[in-house]
């Protein structure tokens, strides 16, 4: 259910994005220069931004707060979890370097529905939800930089529930620990990732502790993995996900 919300959010906020806009302000957008940095422009406090030192365990938000502000993770990481009515916990995702979270206010949503909390120490800019709005209208390279972030949320929560629904539980945690070591991405994989507990591995992809444990001793005696003040990914790891992906007819 979090993953269809996610993706209806994202749809939301892209055609907010572009009917906001329209023909005469896109046409603006592009006769403007072309020196905006939006790194540079998310690295320093300005208008309707500030950056802030996290430690570990901190909140950053909690669900049911006021959602009036999306942030970026300059360093660090970060772990978003929703609790059902019923108490239950479930770990939506955890995300890490230059990517946005609590982007749901720019669909609407009045109340987080998630709480967000640091993994590591870590450095994150708030951007206000004005803010956000007018550099999105203002500057087409944040926009380009945002849209992009919104198609490649879409295209991982997409990911994420072809996998619940026809992987098997030891791919699903394969895979989730190459998404977490960066395999895949464009940055340089990172093979040593921090230590994420076994029981939140077991939320992430649907099953049990025992079977996670289970499945790591494999992959460390295959040699797919390697404890070391950490968790060292190999890219052997890559062959198991690889292998048998699941075909989809059409």
């Amino acid at each position: 259910m979090a993953q269809l919300v996610a993706v209806e959010n994202l749809m939301i906020i892209e055609a907010s994005i572009f009917r906001d806009l329209g023909a005469e302000g896109r046409a603006m957008a592009i006769k403007r220069k072309a020196s905006f940095n939006p790194k540079a422009f998310l690295a320093k406090v300005g208008e309707g931004r500030s950056i802030g030192a996290y430690r570990k365990d901190h909140i950053v938000f909690s669900q049911g707060d006021r959602a009036d502000a999306i942030f970026y993770i300059q360093k660090g990481k970060v772990k978003v979890t929703a609790v059902s009515k019923l108490g239950k916990e479930a770990v939506v995702a955890i995300l890490g370097t230059y990517e946005f979270f609590g982007e749901g206010c720019l669909a609407g949503q009045a109340q987080r529905i998630a709480s967000a909390v640091t993994m590591t120490d870590s450095v994150i800019v708030r951007l206000e939800k004005a803010a956000v709005l007018r550099v999105i209208h203002q500057e087409p390279a944040f926009s380009e930089l945002f849209i992009a972030h919104l198609l490649g949320r879409t295209i991982r929560v997409e990911a994420d529930l072809v996998d619940q629904l026809f992987n098997s539980s030891e791919k699903r945690l394969a895979r989730l620990l190459l998404l977490l070591a960066h395999f895949g991405k464009e940055e340089k994989p990172e093979p040593m990732i921090a230590t994420i507990s076994q029981e939140t591995h077991a939320e992430m992809i649907g099953t049990t502790r025992s079977r996670v444990s289970f499945f790591m001793n494999k992959f460390r005696k295959l040699g797919f993995i390697h404890y070391n003040g950490g968790i060292e990914v190999h890219s052997s790891l890559l062959n198991l996900v690889l292998h048998e992906e699941p075909h989809i007819e059409t």
